[in-house]
């Protein structure tokens, strides 16, 4: 994924799947993977799954919040984004900074558009990617 090798990483995470089972951190991969691709209806339902799985994991939580502002759907992302940045005690930047552009686009609504919408998204382990928004 690091590589932006989305595709490869979706067959790595299928044959991980095949070998442990479905769980929270393959689906959330799988999830990032798609957004990665472009595919935000692929990758919200397997988020969402993947936040029933594991509930207590924050970058699961901010790569749906990534997905749901690339959907429009600001006000539930503004919701997943602070549920995020509790889980992990305000101590990610990306979230944070996920939080406030969600929290300004909210407060902006349709009457001001944002310049430079960069969501992030968070990968459990090392490394995050940078999404950008075609709004």
């Amino acid at each position: 994924m690091a590589a932006g090798q989305f595709e490869l990483a979706i067959k790595s995470f299928n044959r991980a799947a095949l070998a442990d089972g479905l769980n929270g951190e393959i689906l959330s991969a799988l999830g990032s993977a798609n957004l990665g691709l472009g595919r935000l209806g692929q990758a919200e339902e397997l988020l969402r799954r993947a936040v029933k799985e594991d509930a207590e994991v924050p970058e699961v939580w901010n790569n749906l919040g990534v997905v749901l502002m690339e959907r429009g759907k600001t006000l539930e992302a503004e919701q997943v984004f602070k549920r995020a940045y509790a889980l992990d005690n305000g101590e990610s930047d990306a979230i944070r900074d996920n939080l406030r552009l969600a929290l300004a686009k909210s407060e902006n609504s349709d009457t001001f558009p944002l310049e430079d919408e960069d969501y992030k998204l968070v990968r459990r382990g090392a490394g995050d990617y940078l999404i950008r928004s075609a709004l």
